[in-house]
């Protein structure tokens, strides 16, 4: 346990009480991982959400943003062990689109916004991940983004594009266009997971076009 004088700032954040329980993780693996990394120590207020980071003596004062981006990127749904790999490397950002700001109250814009954004069976929010490195998750009126910054920006970019009523067809080919661009830079260096995203990509342009020419 710390004592008083060993805690030299505190800071907050608040998630949701949902997940509150993949933020411990299972016999509290979550929290003490990230105890241990980054040489902090949490306060997780189960039954608020309220999270409280405190940094030691010890800590080092860079790592408050990284755990705050973790905490926040695991209150928006991602999991745990994908916030922690992101977040264990250099230039991770994490960004967050207010649907609510961007559309208004309207519940049935939410919903079909959200739709264009999921894809059938998670397709299009798979897709964007896939191509652009990031984890992404879609809760209630947000859609949070976390990945290297760069890589953040084209799945913003994207996102907003669906958001504003662009076809799905002009979406992906943009993502293309910036992953081979991205690639030459040498930002990109992984291989999209997902076989056949050509596939992939034939399948949702067909289903955005028919819900476009549907609307």
């Amino acid at each position: 346990m710390t004592t008083l004088s060993n805690v030299v700032y505190r800071d907050y954040v608040q998630i949701p009480v949902e997940r509150v329980g993949a933020l411990i993780g299972k016999g509290g693996s979550v929290k003490k991982e990230i105890e241990e990394t980054y040489g902090v120590e949490l306060e997780i207020e189960s039954s608020t959400g309220r999270v409280c980071i405190k940094l030691l003596e010890s800590s080092n004062p860079a790592n408050l943003l990284t755990v705050k981006n973790i905490i926040q990127a695991v209150g928006h749904g991602i999991s745990p062990e994908r916030a922690l790999r992101i977040f264990g490397e250099e230039d991770a950002t994490l960004h967050v689109i207010d649907l609510k700001y961007i559309l208004g109250d309207s519940r049935n814009n939410l919903v079909r916004v959200k739709g264009r954004l999921i894809g059938e069976k998670g397709k299009a929010r798979k897709l964007i991940e896939e191509l652009t490195n990031t984890a992404i998750s879609i809760s209630d009126h947000t859609v949070a983004i976390a990945g290297k910054l760069e890589n953040v920006e084209v799945a913003r970019r994207a996102i907003e594009m669906l958001i504003a009523g662009r076809p799905h067809s002009v979406v992906w080919k943009y993502l293309y266009s910036m992953r081979r661009r991205l690639k030459r830079k040498g930002f990109i260096l992984w291989e999209p997971r997902i076989e056949d995203l050509e596939l992939v990509e034939g399948t949702l342009r067909e289903k955005g076009e028919e819900g476009e020419e549907g609307g």
